[in-house]
């Protein structure tokens, strides 16, 4: 006895099996059933992007974050390049964060390199004002490389150029000239090297000579100066004695000033006074030479005169 196969049911199973399979698939690209959410952020690159493609990584230190949604010629200038880009929510984006274009190992490869920023800085959200917020860029290592090489490159032509100016044919002739002189020169002095010898010792028995006599100067300089100290120190004594003589005549002449207005009219009044002392003397002795008698009786009495009474 032979089972029989319905083909409507064997083809219904079929239809179911394939349907799964293409469910589970397309799940499993959404990213494990859409648990990781993304923000969206735009970058501005004055620099080729050769190599960068639509959903290359985007990279913060190292760890894949997100990945590339756009490149375009910025359309504002067209020597700029426009890039977006999916980052995944609660990345450390900061509001001084860099990308730069880097290349992966020897693949070459190119992704875009995220920096950390620094700690202080806040972290750059999208806001209503900024839905995508603008991620600073720097340029890539060769585009460095490419300005150093280039202004490197331009140095040593303008240095071709000034040694090719400076070496041409009216200088290589002077250059020459230069160059025989001093080779004649040099034979000169190859010719008068006994004499140059002559001269330096000569030189430097000049200087020994003067090294000693230097050296007998010394201590007649040092006499000089003790001599010059003395005398300095004798200046000085005279100007003292100077001013105590000085002070000495001052006080002299207020002395003298004091006798002659306080002492002088006293010993003129006492002069005086002796001048009619001597004088009474005088007559007291000439009238008791007269009339002894005159020291007990008194003097003769005076006659009275017109008009006066005659004393008892």
């Amino acid at each position: 006895m032979e089972d029989k196969l319905n083909p409507a049911i064997v083809g219904a199973f079929v239809l179911v099996l394939g349907a799964a399979l293409i469910a589970g698939v397309l799940w499993l690209a959404a990213g494990m059933g859409g648990q990781k959410s993304y923000f969206s952020y735009r970058s501005v690159l004055a620099e080729s992007v050769a190599g960068l493609n639509v959903d290359a990584p985007v990279k913060y230190l190292g760890v894949d974050v997100g990945k590339v949604r756009s490149i375009a010629i910025d359309p504002q200038n067209s020597r700029q390049v426009m890039l977006g880009f999916l980052i995944e929510r609660g990345t450390p984006v900061k509001q001084d964060s860099e990308a730069v274009l880097k290349a992966q190992g020897l693949t070459g490869i190119v992704y875009v390199e995220l920096s950390g920023g620094s700690l202080g800085s806040p972290a750059l959200l999208p806001t209503r004002e900024e839905p995508v917020p603008l991620i600073p860029s720097k340029p890539s290592l060769s585009t460095r490389l490419e300005n150093v090489l280039g202004t490197v490159l331009a140095g040593l032509d303008q240095m071709s150029g000034n040694l090719s100016a400076v070496f041409d044919a009216d200088n290589r002739l002077a250059l020459k000239t230069i160059l025989s002189d001093t080779a004649s020169l040099t034979t000169v002095l190859a010719q008068q090297k006994e004499a140059i010898r002559a001269g330096v010792a000569d030189a430097a028995r000049t200087a020994h000579l003067t090294a000693q006599a230097s050296a007998q100067l010394d201590p007649l300089l040092k006499r000089i100066t003790a001599a010059s100290v003395a005398l300095e120190n004798t200046a000085q004594t005279v100007d003292q004695v100077g001013k105590q003589w000085g002070t000495t005549a001052d006080a002299a002449t207020g002395g003298l000033q004091q006798i002659r207005s306080e002492t002088l009219p006293e010993l003129s009044r006492l002069v005086a006074e002796l001048n009619q002392l001597s004088s009474s003397l005088r007559q007291l002795t000439e009238q008791t030479k007269r009339t002894p008698s005159s020291l007990l009786l008194g003097g003769p009495t005076r006659p009275a005169g017109p008009g006066e009474s005659p004393q008892p």
